[in-house]
């Protein structure tokens, strides 16, 4: 497992455990069930990605983690707008921080595997 696919393990993992503390209200279950999704699933595309089976095939899966990473940030953000104390909540703004970084990361890998 390289670097980048653990950090991508790592932040869907932390952002499961970090769901189970928020309140299961009608809005929360909406949000706690989109960001699972998005934010697993951009660890598994950059995962399926390391076995392409050709370079469109990488290219591919790697834009499918970058776009459900880009869903990621938007929902951290959401929750970030809607929490009452989410200036003191050090693993909230850890994942938000993180999914910028790792959304970061991915666009420079797109990037450079446009250019050749």
């Amino acid at each position: 497992m390289n670097d980048l696919e653990k950090r991508l393990f790592d932040f869907g993992v932390r952002v499961i455990k970090y769901l189970r503390t928020l309140p299961n209200t009608f809005e929360y279950k909406i949000i706690k069930n989109q960001l699972i999704k998005s934010s697993t699933s951009s660890g598994a595309n950059y995962e399926e990605s390391q076995a392409g089976s050709s370079k469109p095939d990488f290219n591919n899966k790697v834009r499918i983690s970058l776009r459900e990473m880009r869903e990621s940030n938007y929902w951290l953000r959401v929750i970030v707008s809607i929490s009452e104390d989410s200036e003191n909540d050090k693993e909230l703004n850890f994942l938000l921080t993180e999914s910028k970084e790792l959304k970061n990361i991915l666009g420079s890998i797109m990037q450079k595997t446009r250019k050749k």
